[in-house]
């Protein structure tokens, strides 16, 4: 076994604190690195709360990792020691249903092995990126360019994909007019993207003094939902709304907002069920779609996008030690962008 050391959570009411575990030695096609940044997801609290489903503690969280390669299995082709590296969400999925072999292992439908929190192949859990090492196979980790900044390349991995896939499923680019719902870690990355697709993005916010950054993200226009007379002006007005907010709010308002054949994709997670009259989505053939992650293959293509456009995410970096009190601010909105641990105050 390959000895680590991370933070983790003991039980759903503990804080994060030292741990040291094991991961499974390097076998012929795994890859193994060191890690030097991962991001801080606000699905990290979710799972260790429990707010979702029932977890496997203790916990490791983290699912926004890069670092560099330090060990190949002999079998390994992709991956040389010394390589940058990459992994997100997931670290294995069935590789024979549809979904996987139409490089949608995200939808894997005998379900996707995420990084953190779930069983692997061998029954043992696995365990996330706030640790100083990772081993996984070598079709689940990704190539990264040594064009962009390291930390800000970290958030990429799950804020970054998880807007990137919806808003290339459908399409959206010029001639769209594109509403980005909660200006967070997913809502920053989506104005970013929307804008260089070619979109008109507007940000839509309840906090007007979030005005100032959403234009300087890029976006063309602003508006305080909780405004009446600014929410009118784009009622009926946008052909995709994509919401990222994790908090509960009212669907039924933000389905107006749409256009006939207007979609408002879900990628934020409430821990609430949604509440929806039937009629706010009938009257005007809306629709409410979700997307999750990304494949491999889609997750692969976006860095490679970002890398060719110099596209990162904002961050703020933090020692692993203040990872609780980053919580607590992530709580309060009280970060810009995305919080990204630098591994070597582990």
């Amino acid at each position: 076994m390959t000895k680590a050391k991370g933070y983790a959570a003991i039980t759903p009411a503990s804080e994060l604190a030292p741990w040291n575990f094991e991961r499974r030695e390097v076998g012929p096609h795994d890859v193994q690195f060191d890690i030097n940044y991962c991001g801080v997801c606000h699905s990290d609290l979710h799972q260790i709360r429990n707010d979702w489903f029932p977890g496997i503690f203790p916990m490791v969280p983290g699912h926004e990792i890069v670092g560099h390669v330090v060990r190949v299995g002999n079998a390994v082709t992709r991956f040389k020691v010394g390589d940058l590296a990459a992994v997100g969400c997931l670290v294995d999925s069935c590789r024979t249903c549809d979904n996987c072999k139409d490089g949608l292992e995200q939808y894997c439908t005998r379900g996707p092995v995420g990084t953190y929190n779930a069983r692997g192949k061998d029954g043992l859990p696995t365990y996330g990126g706030y640790s100083n090492t990772i081993v996984t196979h070598e079709d689940f980790v990704l190539h990264v360019s040594d064009k962009l900044s390291l930390p800000a390349v970290a958030p990429l991995l799950c804020a970054g994909i998880t807007t990137y896939s919806p808003l290339r499923h459908w399409k959206v680019g010029k001639g769209h007019k594109l509403a980005v719902l909660g200006l967070g870690g997913l809502g920053h990355m989506a104005v970013k993207f929307g804008v260089a697709f070619g979109a008109e993005v507007t940000v839509l916010s309840t906090s007007p003094a979030k005005e100032r950054d959403a234009r300087a993200l890029g976006a063309h226009n602003f508006v305080v939902t909780t405004e009446a007379a600014q929410a009118r002006t784009v009622k009926g007005y946008f052909d995709f709304i994509i919401d990222t907010v994790s908090a509960p709010h009212d669907f039924k308002f933000y389905m107006s907002l749409l256009r006939t054949n207007g979609t408002l994709i879900l990628v934020g997670l409430p821990s609430t069920p949604i509440e929806l009259p039937p009629f706010s989505v009938v009257n005007a053939r809306r629709s409410l779609a979700g997307s999750s992650i990304g494949g491999i293959k889609e997750t692969q293509e976006m860095l490679d996008y970002c890398a060719a456009n110099n596209i990162v995410s904002d961050i703020e970096i933090i020692d692993i030690k203040n990872i609780n009190e980053a919580y607590a601010r992530m709580l309060k909105g009280d970060v810009r962008y995305r919080f990204v641990i630098d591994m070597k105050s582990l």
